[in-house]
């Protein structure tokens, strides 16, 4: 009996969530917001110690999930050698209530820890107010970024400002709210995350929320909004605003792209926001998906391919699609960094699969570790980010795609510098240029939603326009028999 009540108790919509127990624990065991309320809440130390669990929540949500939601039902990924399993339904986009797998549950445990932190370290003395305030301003800055990808998601979605105190129906079952309620407390959250960063600094390792990517955030929100949401040019000039204050913190591009990701230059200059994977702190993230396996290694390989794979790991579950590997040219320096394409010598040069080599990790005692940080933000993407602000607004955008451009292609770029074309054109180049620049960075599925392009751009969409209900998730039936309350998005019903 226990074990089917603590089933019920981590499917839950909105749930109490255990610091430092899994699901598997006895539910006697009291929430963390009853134990912090009386003995952990007590000082500098405690307060550090929640926001760095909130981090360690995040840091498994990230290792997938963000994937998952944000890229992995665009055109960008395929069928590798084996069995793609799961994967199948979100780049075929043949979801539906009854296969769904992916549930908001890891996305409000991260949120509990948030609003543990807003709720109880105010009251915590701090010999430097300042550091209190930033701990304040990344808790803030990690629920709007929740709550924001929840939106993108879901849809209406329940909001949850307060921490679950207790298991009585009323804290943890909760109705969807307004798509349009969820994004005035992102937007609430980011102005008072701001307003409490005490500078425009970032910490160390940037796998922290900090000021710059705070506004980074802001921008990327206050887009979504303008172009989806009917927000319009008021804010997408506040986006425009956010991102230009975001740009004047320490950021540049690297000269090499592929070194943006080394597991031995993290937290890199171009780097705004990105989260921390290390040995002995967490297991392979997404990109060992995502890699080759030395099952699948020939002899009949050429040695350069050899070379480039090194140290085999991981498994092909799911590779690079012909539609997105068939866009880049060869002058393009984000092609060999991005993607490796696997041939067998064996019958003319018979292609056997893709390979991701972003986040491809290291190599230690004969194993590879794919420990590389999942970047969340980072300059490049500011960059484009603002080009499309500013195209939408109808300003001139040629200076930051030619920035991202020149790196890209090197002594090849006037070849392909950029000229400020109308707005359809702009919109167009700087889509596509997102799609080189942050292929398998989790961002293309919501690039293609916010640009109106996910019917035109994905295979699997291009003969069910105007099923626009695709562009949401379909809730999970757990979920939904858990909680009362929950009802499924429209066109998902069975």
């Amino acid at each position: 009996m226990k074990n089917l009540l603590n089933k019920k108790f981590c499917l839950l919509g909105i749930v109490v969530f255990l610091l430092h127990y899994s699901c598997t624990e006895p539910l006697e065991l009291a929430p963390i917001s009853s134990i912090g309320a009386n003995s952990f809440w007590q000082s500098e130390q405690d307060a550090t110690g929640g926001v760095i669990g909130m981090y360690n929540q995040f840091r498994n949500m990230a290792s997938r999930s963000l994937y998952y939601m944000g890229e992995a039902r665009s055109e960008v990924m395929s069928f590798g050698l084996q069995n793609a399993d799961f994967r199948i339904k979100y780049f075929e986009n043949d979801m539906n209530e009854g296969n769904a797998d992916l549930d908001w549950l890891q996305a409000y445990r991260i949120i509990n820890y948030a609003n543990l932190v807003i709720r109880n370290v105010p009251d915590i003395s701090f010999p430097d107010e300042d550091k209190k305030n930033d701990l304040l301003a990344q808790a803030y800055s990690m629920r709007a970024f929740l709550y924001f990808v929840l939106a993108k998601t879901w849809g209406d979605v329940p909001l949850v400002t307060e921490p679950v105190e207790g298991y009585d129906a009323q804290t943890t079952f909760q109705e969807r709210v307004a798509v349009s309620a969820v994004f005035d407390l992102i937007k609430s959250d980011l102005n008072e995350a701001i307003n409490l960063f005490p500078n425009n600094e970032f910490p160390a390792g940037r796998a922290m929320w900090s000021k710059p990517a705070a506004n980074t955030l802001k921008g990327d929100v206050y887009l979504w909004t303008g172009k989806t949401m009917g927000g319009g040019e008021a804010d997408i000039t506040t986006a425009l605003s956010a991102l230009n204050e975001a740009k004047s913190a320490n950021l540049g591009l690297l000269d090499d792209y592929s070194r943006i990701f080394d597991f031995d230059n993290k937290g890199n200059q171009e780097i705004i926001f990105a989260v921390h994977f290390s040995d002995f702190e967490s297991s392979n993230n997404m990109y060992s998906d995502m890699y080759i396996n030395a099952l699948d290694i020939r002899d009949t390989y050429d040695q350069q391919t050899l070379e480039t794979i090194g140290t085999p790991g991981g498994f092909n579950w799911w590779a690079p699609s012909a539609t997105i590997r068939n866009q880049f040219t060869e002058d393009d320096s984000r092609k060999s960094a991005s993607f490796l394409e696997v041939f067998s010598n064996e019958e003319e040069n018979t292609f056997i699969t893709s390979i991701v080599l972003k986040g491809k990790g290291y190599s230690e005692g004969g194993t590879r570790r794919f420990l590389d940080d999942i970047v969340i933000y980072r300059y490049a993407e500011l960059l484009l980010l603002i080009a499309e602000a500013k195209t939408a607004l109808g300003q001139d955008p040629s200076t930051e795609i030619n920035m991202v451009r020149s790196r890209a292609y090197g002594e090849n770029f006037a070849m392909y510098e950029f000229a400020n074309g109308s707005q359809q054109e702009n919109d167009e180049a700087i889509l596509q240029e997102r799609l080189f620049e942050l292929a398998f960075e989790g961002k293309r599925w919501w690039d293609l939603i916010r640009f109106d392009q996910a019917f035109d751009k994905v295979p699997s969409l291009q003969d069910r326009v105007g099923q626009n209900y695709l562009m949401l998730w379909p809730i999970t039936l757990e979920t939904i028999s858990l909680n009362s309350k929950i009802t499924q998005n429209p066109g998902y019903e069975q």
